[in-house]
């Protein structure tokens, strides 16, 4: 498998610490409010590099934390603890705000069909692991304590910018006009690994460390939650491109420290969703969640093919317009597959072989879903029978996850049923008879059309109309 390494800067063949094993983290939500929209397509790209690598054969273990706290409003150790000012917001307690927008955040996964990781880590579950840490960085000089803080000194690094070429000079506390010195700090690159109360008074979460009363900062989470689980060697980091810096940097630069050896190898980065008024945000006041997407009338499931028919590395502009366009995809989708009849023959065993292996290849170049999009289509198009159709289209779901067999099997159950009672509709149908008893055609088309258009059709019968929804 070729894909791309935001740490190198290059596609590059996947190779994992040991032979058809792979670990793979995934940076989770700040369960602080709903996920946007934005937030998932992460984890819906996220979601079929893991399905493709367990379709691969690897014997994949993936982590994912849930930070209920330490993360601040600016990525940069200022501001407000969002846990607690969702609290504030809500006049709840962080640990009612946690529960609340994680069962949230998993009940949106469900309806985009993003499989749970093997294991999902609160940060407060691991208080002793993150002071272990912290004392080790300590004990080998990576860290200092200052104003009643723990912080990681950069300064100890060969390289500290992994992902990005910065001017070193131009960093340095304040030079920068507008960037706000911590008179605490070494060096302006310098990040917290342990807050003692000197940070906020009124902070919710608090514990006892060799440092004082406090909490961990954002950054330690995820470097002392993916070795607790995976190991020493992890082989794949996953999360948005807006965590390369300043959070995947600090991983790299406390785990490495620590370790005393590379820890990871491979990084993959997804690109942000955007509006037409740009990034996404939850600071811009309403923002785009799955629940308004159903609330419009729209699948899920439309979204996760929205975000499928674009490459994870570019750029994606949502639009209502996009959206509809998706819709009426995914729609017309599963009324194709819903035409195929699955008792047509039996699986052709060699004539699925080419068409799996055109889905493998595109998702081998840099998983490239707009080509295994594609190879759904090549399917419903090839020269084979029903029932062989079905068995790709299911071996594809397996890392698609688009659910479109399932979908047309309901849709072909309700096609073949004649409709239910309804009285507007019923009042239709008996309308339409007297107008074809009176000779007024016309009148009978026209009520025709209209029943067509709210999606009913009607079936004659030697014992009277029957109707169905299409």
């Amino acid at each position: 498998m070729q894909l791309y390494n935001s740490l190198t800067h290059q596609k590059e063949e996947f190779i994992t610490h040991e032979p058809n094993k792979c670990t793979m983290y995934t940076c989770g939500p700040t369960v602080y409010h709903f996920a946007h929209i934005g937030n998932l397509r992460t984890y819906i790209m996220e979601d079929v590099l893991d399905r493709f690598l367990r379709y691969s054969g690897y014997d994949l273990k993936r982590a994912m934390n849930i930070t209920d706290v330490g993360h601040l409003s600016s990525d940069a150790d200022t501001g407000e603890d969002k846990m607690l000012k969702g609290a504030k917001r809500e006049h709840k307690t962080v640990m009612e705000i946690a529960k609340f927008y994680t069962d949230a955040f998993f009940a949106d996964c469900e309806k985009l069909h993003i499989r749970r990781p093997d294991v999902i880590e609160p940060a407060t579950n691991c208080i002793p692991e993150y002071i272990s840490l912290i004392r080790t960085l300590l004990e080998k000089g990576y860290a200092y304590q200052a104003g009643g803080n723990v912080y990681f000194d950069t300064s100890k690094l060969k390289q500290y910018h992994v992902f990005h070429d910065f001017d070193e000079d131009d960093l340095r506390e304040g030079v920068r006009e507008g960037v706000e010195a911590d008179s605490n700090k070494r060096n302006r690159n310098d990040f917290v690994l342990w807050f003692t109360k000197s940070k906020f008074e009124d902070q919710a979460l608090k514990w006892d460390s060799p440092w004082g009363v406090g909490y961990p900062g954002w950054h330690i989470e995820c470097s002392a939650i993916s070795m607790k689980h995976l190991g020493e060697y992890l082989d794949l980091h996953c999360g948005g491109i807006d965590n390369a810096f300043p959070h995947h940097t600090n991983e790299i630069a406390q785990s490495e420290a620590y370790l005393g050896h590379q820890w990871c190898s491979h990084w993959f980065h997804v690109l942000h969703l955007n509006t037409s008024s740009g990034k996404m945000s939850k600071s811009k006041g309403e923002f785009l969640t799955v629940s308004l997407l159903e609330e419009k009338g729209y699948n899920p499931l439309a979204y996760r093919l929205f975000c499928l028919q674009s490459h994870y590395r570019r750029l994606l502009e949502f639009s209502w317009e996009n959206m509809d366009n998706a819709q009426q995809a995914y729609d017309k989708l599963v009324s194709r597959v819903a035409a195929i009849d699955p008792d047509d023959g039996a699986v052709e065993t060699e004539a699925m072989a080419p068409l799996q292996a055109q889905f493998k290849a595109a998702l081998d170049n840099d998983l490239s879903t707009s080509l295994a999009v594609t190879a759904v289509y090549d399917v419903l198009k090839a020269k084979v029978n029903g029932a062989t159709k079905i068995a790709l289209l299911n071996d594809f779901d397996q890392v698609l996850a688009l659910d479109l067999v399932n979908a047309a099997a309901k849709k072909r159950e309700e096609q073949a049923a004649p409709g239910e009672s309804d009285a507007a509709i019923d009042a239709l149908i008996e309308a339409r008879q007297a107008a074809r008893k009176a000779k007024n055609f016309a009148e009978a088309d026209r009520i025709r059309d209209e029943l067509k258009a709210q999606g009913i059709e009607l079936i004659d019968t030697p014992q009277g109309v029957q109707w169905r929804r299409v």
